[in-house]
């Protein structure tokens, strides 16, 4: 393992039933500073694996899970204080206003949150900082987590299916936020949005059956490159 490897997961298989698999044998090694995209057809595993790595699915196996160095399991302390997701669907903290959700956060990672009012602004979110969380429209509950995630500025940061719901501005500035994360740590994101990931992604994964099929790099990076393969993977 590289000794810029962040985090690396061997042999993982996740289930929801143990008659149908999700993951396979699944295998992954990120960098510590890099985006990187993950993609699939839908019932691919993404968000199946999304939970897993977040601690949230307790159906799986695993051979062994190394984050920056050390052996650890998805559910340590430690490791849920440098990680932050973001799910497609999202709806916890429901009686919270953004402002108390936001507090929490910090409060929880023992992290002091500089950059929310430019989010906020960035986001054009200013006039719902103090609306329950359970009032927001789907576009601007989106707009809420993913403010909490680059304020918090985690080492491994998780969103699933980021673009969902946003507005064509945030899109914009989401995917300026999402290029520049590797100055702060490593972003895995999955996507079904070709721009999102060719846009984004310093790599992008393809994941097939349960397990990663093929990767492409910089210049491979392209909307005809990953639907060629999509196209393919259809077809079987």
């Amino acid at each position: 393992m590289s000794q810029d490897t962040l985090l690396k997961i061997e042999h993982l298989t996740a289930w929801y039933s143990k008659e149908k698999r999700i993951l396979t044998d699944f295998n992954i090694e990120l960098g510590s500073h890099e985006v990187v995209g993950l993609i699939g057809l839908n019932g691919a595993g993404k968000t199946t694996f999304m939970k897993t790595l977040s601690g949230l699915l307790n159906t799986y196996q695993v051979k062994e899970v190394i984050f920056q160095g050390q052996k650890l399991s998805f559910r340590d302390k430690s490791f849920k204080k440098k990680r932050y997701v973001v799910f497609a669907e999202e709806h916890s903290f429901q009686y919270f206003t953004f402002r108390e959700y936001i507090d929490y956060v910090a409060t929880s990672y023992g992290k002091e949150l500089t950059d929310v009012e430019s989010l906020v602004k960035g986001f054009h979110f200013e006039e719902y900082t103090d609306v329950l969380l359970k009032e927001l429209s789907t576009g601007n509950l989106k707009k809420a987590y993913l403010i909490t995630a680059f304020a918090l500025k985690p080492q491994l940061l998780l969103l699933d299916e980021p673009v969902n719901g946003l507005d064509f501005q945030s899109t914009e500035y989401l995917y300026h936020l999402m290029e520049a994360y590797k100055e702060h740590g490593t972003l895995l994101f999955s996507s079904h949005i070709l721009e999102s990931i060719s846009l984004t992604s310093d790599r992008v994964l393809v994941l097939e059956n349960g397990q990663i099929k093929k990767h492409f790099e910089k210049e491979e990076i392209n909307a005809e490159n990953i639907r060629e393969v999509l196209s393919e993977d259809e077809s079987i």
